[in-house]
């Protein structure tokens, strides 16, 4: 084979190369040897056709495998004899005018990985944060469960039903006298003022007692999933079977109870992990942001223009499916346009803290064992359905991009971790809401020449914060961009497992589930 290098401009490589034909008929001669034992043709023994008949008959198949291996060989070659780290898979092109029996010339372009320089960590200091759990935050926690689970007690007959009272209700909704599929239900609970139904539904039973039947007329938002019903007026008869008014909810051992706690001093032992896990997971937020922010100041090294644009696009469809979201996603997408410099320079900067934090833990020996691969394999495999998974666990397997994507989470959280164990690390205690103040002024650093203010203030700018952290998949030098890195949720927006049980318990009846997706955004 030969080589030839055509270009060489910062971290962009191209070369020719040529493959002499020999090689490829050789190739194809060792295959016809290869198969030709197992070539059942009339007229001859098993394993006696004649090569030449071998090569007629399958000739084009041959040629193609052989030109295929070829390729993939000669640009493996390439690689190791110009000792190259490919940043991405190199583009390969097949030079015009190839034919059977002639050399085949190709070209190769590649972007290389920089070379860095070794990142020192002597010195490293980090500040952390913490939360003591405080008496007032149980009860506060306590609350919010409380009002989640709010009971409610019979009224008097006499009772009209106002703002926060229950009602019991049974329904049947038609459309020009013709009943709707989903439109009937019995028994259903409905507290006046809530937002559960569409709207004008309960402001129509603002008044009503217990036995009254009542019909009334509500129009389905023009945007409801349903799209026989969306944008059309519909008749609701309803008879009212109870007024219910709110009960005092008592937390004690009966509350704790409810919720599946033995006591009430169980419930307080295990809000109390749960919010310590939960202020644990905003002390290490703020810490890796410090953290990388010390790295991007100190490290300042050209990035491969291909893994910029690669993470670019990543971060820019994720905004713009938010924006899709947003009540005005005109006014949305408008906003993250004018943004959009700002957004690639965040590109660059996690393609460069991804491809330095790769660096050194390669340089210290920081490793994801077998076992936890295969833990990650397993665990990624779950997202599709059961007929599916084995196939995608080989698919992996077999593919080493997609492992390094795979693996890349775990690998990014061993070198954080490696750094945090190697700094010096002072503590503070803060409040909470101190916490979040420290981790919102480091949302967007200086290299992204941007407020912390307006990136608080702004919703789909908002996950610009996320954006500033190294990408999951770039921590490895072999990596793709990362897919999800910038979804990834904080531990911050995660709710204590008995209020979140408490909060998503659903309510019979509710409005259309875009409606209440949208509710708890």
């Amino acid at each position: 084979m030969q080589i030839v290098e055509t270009s060489n401009e910062g971290l962009k490589r191209a070369y020719t190369l040529t493959i002499p034909a020999k090689d490829i008929e050789a190739r194809i001669d060792s295959e016809v040897k290869k198969i030709a034992p197992q070539i059942r043709m009339p007229g001859f023994r098993p394993g006696k056709v004649p090569a030449n008949l071998i090569r007629k008959m399958h000739g084009e198949a041959l040629h193609a495998d052989a030109l295929n291996v070829a390729l993939r060989e000669s640009v493996e070659g390439l690689i190791r004899e110009k000792a190259l780290r490919p940043a991405l898979q190199p583009r390969v092109d097949m030079a015009d005018g190839y034919a059977q029996g002639k050399d085949a010339e190709l070209t190769v372009e590649v972007e290389v990985l920089p070379e860095i320089k070794a990142p020192s960590i002597d010195g490293l200091a980090l500040e952390k944060l913490t939360v003591p759990v405080s008496d007032a935050a149980m009860d506060e926690a306590l609350a919010r469960i409380a009002e989640g689970q709010k009971s409610y007690k019979d009224a008097p007959k006499s009772k009209k039903a106002a703002a926060g009272d229950q009602l019991i209700i049974d329904f049947v909704g038609s459309i020009d006298g013709v009943e709707f599929e989903g439109g009937k239900a019995e028994g259903a609970p409905l507290v006046i003022g809530s937002g559960q139904f569409i709207p004008g539904f309960e402001d129509q039973l603002t008044g009503v007692k217990a036995g009254e039947e009542k019909t009334i007329t509500v129009t389905f938002p023009a945007d409801y999933p349903a799209a026989h019903l969306a944008g059309k007026d519909a008749q609701f008869a309803i008879t009212v079977q109870a007024v219910k008014v709110e009960g005092e909810t008592k937390i004690d051992d009966d509350f704790a109870k409810s919720l599946g706690l033995e006591s009430l001093e169980k419930l307080r032992d295990v809000l109390k992990i749960q919010l310590e896990q939960e202020t644990a997971g905003l002390t290490r937020t703020q810490m890796k942001r410090q953290l990388l922010d010390k790295l991007a100041a100190d490290h300042d090294f050209d990035v491969p223009p291909t893994m910029v644009e690669a993470e670019f696009e990543q971060i820019w469809q994720q905004l713009q499916a938010e924006a899709a979201r947003e009540a005005d996603p005109e006014a949305a997408r408008a906003e993250i346009e004018a943004e959009k410099d700002d957004y690639r320079r965040i590109a660059e900067r996690r393609v460069r803290l991804g491809l330095l934090l790769s660096e050194i833990g390669q340089a210290n020996g920081v490793e994801v064992t077998q076992q936890e691969m295969s833990m990650l394999i397993t665990q990624a495999a779950q997202q599709y359905r059961p007929e599916d998974r084995q196939r995608f666990v080989d698919y992996v397997r077999q593919d080493a991009m997609a492992q390094a994507q795979i693996r890349a989470p775990l690998y990014e959280d061993k070198v954080v971790d490696f750094l945090f164990d190697k700094a010096e690390v002072t503590e503070r205690e803060v409040t909470r809401e101190e916490l979040e103040a420290a981790i919102e002024a480091e949302e967007t650093p200086a290299a992204d020449a941007k407020p912390a203010k307006k990136a608080a203030a702004k919703k789909a700018p908002a996950k610009k914060a996320k954006a500033d952290e190294a990408p999951a998949a770039e921590v490895e030098a072999e990596a793709k961009p990362a897919k999800k890195a910038a979804a990834k949720k904080p531990a911050a927006e995660k709710a204590p497992a008995a209020e979140k049980a408490a909060e998503d318990k659903p309510a019979a009846a509710k409005k259309a589930p875009a409606k209440k997706a949208a509710a708890k955004k």
